[in-house]
């Protein structure tokens, strides 16, 4: 890999916000280490090797701490630094805790929490040891509210949210920078995956990934502390969840989380 360009890792890189995370970074001039858990990661990295962008594939189960210690171990094995990394990693899945199934939850937490937190205490240490990196973690607007029939991945995003938020407080005083990214309903395999497509967030208006990414990186390249991810109605939303009672915000994820009847 080139050695005079920056060098950014990015997970759940083979579709969604993920592959327009990698695709932003490498318009900003920067090498790419990709990491997903299917071989699409290959398709993408072919899609991204362009214009002198030298991309690596990865392809890992980050539940898994072997999974994790992987990927650590084959994106930094030339010694290069990792000058920007994108935790994106995340999966979820919809309807009543009592009914919904506990290994798939399970799951959730692993990738979305387990995992993040792993691979962030690998690469923010290197970077604070340099004092230099941007870090950049997907949240969601859900995490800002309680998620009724969404209760696992919401309480995985709120942490998520809060992890980066005392960590950038953590590294104020160093080079290093945090970055949380809170998207809204974006068009992406989520839904599908979770088993929402019949819902009315399934079947509701969807933001554009690659705008989210790219209000997700130009907030990290600038240093804020986060930003909404979406159009300016998601922006809306996201500050009026800001007066609105709890109660009030779990009822209406309910509602917009249960499931419609069925189309004929």
């Amino acid at each position: 890999m080139n050695r005079t360009r920056p060098l950014a890792l990015v997970t759940g890189a083979s579709r969604g916000i993920g592959l327009e995370l990698a695709r932003q970074f490498a318009d900003h001039g920067y090498d790419l280490v990709l990491a997903a858990e299917d071989v699409a990661v290959e398709d993408a990295a072919a899609e991204l090797r362009h214009d002198g962008c030298d991309v690596r594939a990865v392809q890992v189960d980050l539940r898994t701490a072997e999974g994790v210690q992987r990927l650590y171990s084959a994106a930094t094995e030339d010694e290069r630094p990792l000058d920007a990394v994108a935790l994106n990693a995340g999966i979820g899945i919809g309807g009543d805790f009592v009914d919904t199934d506990l290994d798939t939850e399970l799951d959730i937490i692993a990738l979305n929490v387990r995992s993040t937190v792993h691979l962030a205490k690998l690469v923010l240490g290197d970077m604070v040891r340099r004092d230099s990196g941007k870090l950049l973690f997907t949240s969601s607007v859900l995490s800002m509210m309680p998620g009724a029939k969404q209760a696992v991945y919401a309480a995985s995003k709120s942490f998520v949210q809060s992890f980066a938020q005392a960590l950038r407080n953590e590294v104020h005083d160093t080079g290093v920078t945090v970055t949380a990214l809170l998207p809204g309903p974006t068009d992406t395999d989520f839904f599908r995956r979770a088993g929402m497509l019949d819902t009315v967030i399934g079947r509701g208006p969807k933001e554009d990934p690659a705008l989210v990414a790219r209000q997700g990186v130009d907030a990290l390249l600038r240093d804020q502390q986060k930003v909404v991810g979406g159009s300016l109605g998601t922006r809306a939303m996201a500050t009026l969840d800001h007066v609105l009672p709890d109660a009030v915000k779990a009822t209406a994820n309910r509602v917009m989380s249960a499931a419609l009847p069925s189309r004929h």
